[in-house]
């Protein structure tokens, strides 16, 4: 071992010194692509990959250039299957129903949902509410009751502030419409989630982490009003800020962290100047 160091030249310690650097920085990235669970991080990573592999394969970088050849098709398995979801939501969202425009959900219909919800606030009852937006939520709609009823503040209500057997589960808002009632969705695996939050806000994030649809969520507990949307939860709205999220995101527009983040931090300024 020491001959062997000892036949390398101060250019080749540089050149081990750099790949080491490269992978420590692979490994590091590859880490928190899996730790956070999102499917655009992943896409960046594996285009990152391919990328050192042509830099790498032009400047002879040996050392890099074997061990991706022997990683890369189980880390390119490893985070197709342990990420299905993810990917899936992230490939689903470029698939553009020609109905969904035209079925799309009125402001004054989302008042009367949003009013519903107050209310239920008030009698300390919790609702679950999704809004489908492009992913196909079949599998969901199988698990509940099929109404197809007209949408009004009342049905909400009756819904969800009587223990009928449509309470238990979620109800599915679409195109002026609540198409379904009792519907179980799948608990989000996120370890990372708040101790604080109850069934149905897991519930709600496990179906954003598997499709870009939008829940609502009403906590019996806090009172609180949240939204879940692309594997987040955005908790304790008020309804006006949940209404203009729910706007955009139902006209087919999606809604980055950074604009949501940002759009909160104007609505506290406002909120600020408005106290003083």
């Amino acid at each position: 071992m020491s001959e062997l160091f000892s036949s390398l030249s101060s250019a080749d310690y540089l050149k081990m010194m750099a790949e080491t650097a490269i992978l420590t920085y692979i490994i590091y990235k590859l880490y928190v692509a899996v730790a956070e669970t999102r499917a655009k991080e992943i896409a960046v990573f594996l285009l990152g990959v391919v990328v050192l592999y042509g830099f790498s394969y032009v400047l002879d970088l040996k050392v890099i250039l074997t061990l991706l050849k022997f990683l890369l098709v189980p880390i390119v398995m490893f985070l197709g299957v342990f990420y299905a979801p993810e990917l899936r939501r992230s490939f689903s969202g470029s698939r553009r129903r020609g109905i969904f425009r035209s079925s799309q959900t009125s402001a004054s219909q989302l008042d009367s949902v949003l009013n519903a919800c107050a209310n239920l606030v008030t009698k300390k009852r919790g609702a679950l509410i999704i809004f489908p937006r492009h992913t196909d939520l079949k599998s969901i709609y199988e698990t509940g009751t099929k109404l197809n009823a007209d949408l009004s503040a009342n049905l909400i209500l009756t819904i969800f502030d009587h223990d009928t057997p449509l309470h238990d589960g979620a109800c599915v808002i679409q195109g002026g419409k609540c198409t379904y009632a009792a519907c179980y969705l799948p608990l989000s695996k996120q370890t990372s989630i708040q101790d604080t939050f109850g069934t149905r806000h897991r519930a709600a994030l496990g179906l954003s982490e598997e499709s870009d649809a939008v829940i609502l969520i009403v906590s019996e507990e806090t009172g609180a009003i949240s939204l879940a949307y692309n594997a987040n939860i955005y908790y304790d709205l008020d309804t006006d800020r949940i209404k203009s999220m729910l706007i955009m995101l139902l006209s087919g527009k999606d809604m980055a962290l950074t604009e949501i983040q940002k759009s909160d931090s104007s609505q506290k300024e406002d909120d600020n100047a408005d106290k003083e």
